[in-house]
């Protein structure tokens, strides 16, 4: 009903007329609630991959209530998360068979043959709900794109946007120009849980720059320096309750020590997942990026979603990084690294402005120490910024203990961080 004009569907013809297939042909064994289902690995931006093992149990009562509560699918559905197999939302994607939804899977680039091809695909499939990346939102707005003009959106009621925090400029060109009267909802979650911890409810209001609410049956907190939950206030995100879908166990790790170190050394008995959260009275979300990657100036912790807020408003810079190095005697030197587009140098004027814009959007402390004009960004093969990698291969660790190359987009561009570390001393 939704082949495309012009596409190549033999492969399609050749599975359809093959045998038929009966109920009776396959064979079913029951088994535990925590019985093993799959192995699913971590996108390497904290180090290198663990394999996450979750069970038949939680990851069904996970995945339905992600489906049919959050996401809003049922019947007459049509459900379409842009995303690799090896992200979990791969995984995601299929639960949403569980709440009576079709899936749609696409197999290819997200901007070829043209930046618009996604909205192709919801428009040719009648999606009702699309599923991508921050990251992929934020690039779309620093260009001309309308999608609402050039493609039928009219079945298209919801979007949902995930990977990193959506800055709330990637909020206001979804409005202006994909739909006005969408539900958006930004989701953040893990690998380790193969869910979301926060995300969108279809019966609260939308804010931009915001999630809305804390999801069903978790128990998410924001924890200070001393262990007590705040509100209104940046602290750790932290599980106080369990969740059906928690690993587990990791894979070769006998003795859960490696699963206990990664969750519960800092808390013990409450999952620290390594996020910065700020959870407002009225119960909406702001995650303000991986709590080891925070910079920490004069005691004042800023998330570094904070940085790239500015930094995606300004027409010269297509990308950044930015890390914070902690030095002997109390010192520290935070270097921001920025992906310019063609034809522009990094020359004192820009530095200038770079730095005036951190300055007048938020303060002198989110100004960095230097800045640095480099060709790549290191992402994982998910889009998400190697922050923690890069900012312990420039303390000295090894690369090849520090990141993972096979679980990067790039991995030649951890080469200027090596060469980076060596040659340049950090104070410079």
């Amino acid at each position: 009903e939704h082949a495309w004009e012009n596409k190549d569907v033999s492969a399609w013809t050749t599975v359809l007329s093959g045998p038929d297939l009966k109920l009776s042909d396959f064979k079913f064994e029951r088994v535990d609630f925590n019985h093993p289902l799959w192995i699913l690995y971590s996108s390497g931006t904290t180090g290198k991959p663990k394999g996450i093992v979750h069970s038949h149990g939680g990851i069904l009562l996970e995945s339905f209530k992600l489906s049919a509560f959050h996401c809003d699918l049922g019947p007459g559905s049509n459900c379409f998360w842009m995303t690799t197999t090896g992200w979990m939302l791969w995984n995601a994607l299929h639960g949403g068979l569980l709440a009576g939804s079709t899936i749609i899977v696409y197999d290819g680039h997200p901007s070829y043959p043209g930046p618009d091809i996604l909205w192709s695909v919801v428009a040719d499939t009648g999606a009702t709900f699309f599923g991508c990346s921050a990251a992929y939102i934020n690039a779309l707005s620093q260009t001309a794109l309308l999608p609402s003009e050039n493609h039928d959106l009219s079945r298209l009621t919801s979007i949902a946007v995930t990977g990193s925090p959506l800055s709330a400029e990637g909020f206001t060109w979804i409005y202006q120009a994909v739909k006005k009267d969408i539900w958006l909802s930004s989701v953040s979650g893990g690998t380790d849980i193969c869910s979301g911890f926060v995300g969108g409810v279809p019966t609260l209001p939308v804010y931009a720059g915001e999630i809305q609410a804390r999801l069903l049956g978790v128990a998410a907190c924001a924890y200070d320096e001393n262990g007590e939950a705040v509100r209104d206030s940046v602290g750790e995100l932290v599980i106080s309750e369990p969740m059906p879908s928690m690993p587990i166990f990791f894979w070769d790790d006998p003795d859960m020590e490696k699963y206990k170190q990664s969750y519960f050394e800092v808390y013990p008995g409450l999952w620290r997942h390594g996020d910065f959260i700020e959870i407002s009275k009225a119960g909406s979300c702001i995650i303000s990026g991986r709590s080891d990657s925070t910079l920490n100036r004069f005691g004042i912790r800023i998330g570094t979603a904070e940085i790239y807020r500015v930094l995606d408003k300004m027409e010269e810079v297509q990308d950044a990084l930015i890390v914070n190095l902690d030095l002997p005697d109390g010192k520290f030197f935070m270097p921001l690294f920025v992906v310019l587009n063609e034809d522009l140098s990094l020359d004192a004027s820009l530095k200038d402005r770079i730095c005036t814009a951190l300055r007048k959007e938020y303060s002198p402390r989110h100004v960095p120490d230097e800045i640095y004009a480099v060709e790549q960004i290191p992402v994982t093969l998910t889009g998400k910024k190697l922050e923690v990698p890069v900012k312990r291969i420039l303390m000295g660790m090894p690369a090849e203990k520090a990141a993972n190359r096979g679980a990067m987009a790039n991995p030649e561009s951890l080469d200027y961080f090596i060469r980076f570390a060596r040659e340049k001393p950090l104070s410079s």
